[in-house]
This record gives structure tokens, sequence and C-alpha cells, in this order.
């Protein structure tokens, strides 16, 4: 499978830029009250999975009556319902998943779902949470960010010091440095071109890329 896209219960600031972030041939996975966006854009989802506490009643009877296939939990679990709609996108073994609006909203929510993006099953898969104005994604070696010229890229340590940083087609390269999880260094970068490179020695540095709209 090629890529699967997920749609969370969070925020999408520009459905249009979403929009044109979908392919034909995407899965579609709804976690709850993500069925919101995606019938917003006209699309039909797969597969949805939740405890159903914040889908809208009437969207989701709508969906029960076609051939969606859907695996309902209870309110009381241990995971989000984003965390179970991973656990299933990865038994799918897809080259890249794409997680719609899981920014925004509540902070808590918000930092959870960066958080997911550490799962170390996860260290063979591109995967990202994008809104249409910003993406975020992890290198654990060497990875690139697509966009335009004046695009703001930061680059975060997560969970500790990221070694060895090296960037290309950044305004501020930056060169075999460290960086720390409790300093800002690398926040707040530009792109330089449409491609820009960063590779790691050692670490999870999270980037966030943000489009200029």
């Amino acid at each position: 499978m090629q890529r699967i896209v997920i749609f969370a219960n969070g925020e999408l600031p520009d459905l249009m830029h979403v929009r044109l972030l979908l392919r034909d041939d995407d899965y579609i996975i709804c976690a709850d009250g993500g069925i919101r966006h995606a019938l917003a854009l006209g699309v039909h989802p797969h597969f949805i999975i939740g405890d159903m506490d914040s889908a809208d009643k009437e969207q989701l009877q709508q969906l029960q009556r076609t051939d969606v296939a859907m695996e309902l939990f209870p309110h009381n679990k241990n995971e989000t319902d984003l965390e179970l709609a991973i656990h299933r996108a990865i038994e799918l073994k897809p080259q890249q998943i794409v997680i719609m609006a899981a920014l925004g909203g509540r902070l808590d929510q918000t930092l959870g779902n960066i958080t997911l993006l550490s799962d170390v099953r996860l260290s063979t898969c591109d995967i990202r949470l994008d809104d249409g104005v910003e993406e975020i994604f992890v290198c654990r070696d060497e990875i690139q960010v697509h966009g335009k010229r004046g695009d703001l890229v930061s680059l975060i340590p997560w969970l500790g010091a990221v070694t060895n940083v090296r960037t290309t087609h950044l305004k501020w390269p930056l060169k075999d440095e460290t960086l720390y999880s409790d300093k800002t260094r690398g926040i707040s970068n530009e792109m330089l071109g449409e491609v820009a490179s960063v590779s790691i020695g050692s670490g999870l540095l999270l980037i966030v890329h943000r489009r200029q709209l």
C-alpha cells in the first residue's frame, strides 16, 4: 500500500490546501470525530475507528449505511483514537502515513499526537502530521523538506540532544552541530529553494515545516 491518510479530530485551518494534498488512491482512515473532516472534503472513508464519543451521530449513521468498515472501542481505554488508528495503519504496511487535523485545539492532544511520531515501529515509514499549513515529521538519519523559497523550517531536538546536525539549502546552515532540547538554536530557519536537506548523527529531530500560502 502506497499511502494512508488518517483524519483526526483536530483543526484544519485551510480546507483548500488540505484538498490539494489528497490523492485519488489514498486509503482513508477516520479516527472518531475525524469523520467530519473527511465528509467536509468530500472524501469517503475506508475505515473508521474509535469510541465514537466525538463523532457526529448523523454523519456516523450515514456512513454505517455504506460499506465502510468500523472498529468500535469502549470509552474507557488506554489509547487515544488517533493512536488506535495509527496501530491499524502500521498493520497495513504503507510507505507513507499522513495524519490530517492532529494539530490545533487542545494543547495536550496536540503534544500527545506529536509524541506518537517517535514510535520505533514507524522508523521505516514516512509518517507526518499535516494541516495544510504546517507539516511535522521526524528525522532519524537523513530527510528532505519539500516546499518553497521562504518557507519556515524549525529543527527541534526530541527526547534529548541531537548530534552532527547538517543542513543544505537553508538560510542559516548547520554544519555538524549539536542541538539541545533546552535550547532554541534550530527554530525559524528559511528554505532557499524548493528542497532542503537535513541529516543527523544520532538522536531524534523533530522538523516543523510551515508553508507560505
